[in-house]
């Protein structure tokens, strides 16, 4: 291997083990604290609503659900990056007159 796949290999790994040392260990708990809310018992209504208004299974209305929420997140946080972007470019316009 060439030095350059080797330090390609090397970023990889620091940044796999970087991204472990930020997991919460607790994701057990979490996750059993979150089923129980009443947030996910609205989803599980919605999910029927869904699947019988649709005529679909319901792990096809729970991945649409999922999907959608997913894809607005996505959208807002694309949103936020470019008004941040926006943003950072008029204050360098301005810093640079």
């Amino acid at each position: 291997m060439n030095n350059n796949q080797e330090s390609i290999q090397l970023i990889n790994t620091a940044i796999i083990k970087s991204k472990e040392k930020r997991i919460d260990s607790s994701y057990e708990e979490r996750l059993s604290a979150t089923c129980q809310t009443e947030a996910i018992k609205a989803l599980s209504i919605a999910i029927s609503h869904l699947a019988e208004s649709q005529k679909i299974s319901y792990d096809q209305a729970a991945i649409q659900i999922v999907e959608t929420v997913r894809e607005l997140d996505s959208i807002w946080n694309d949103y936020v990056m470019m008004e941040g972007i926006n943003k950072l470019k008029t204050m360098l316009k301005s810093s640079s007159h």
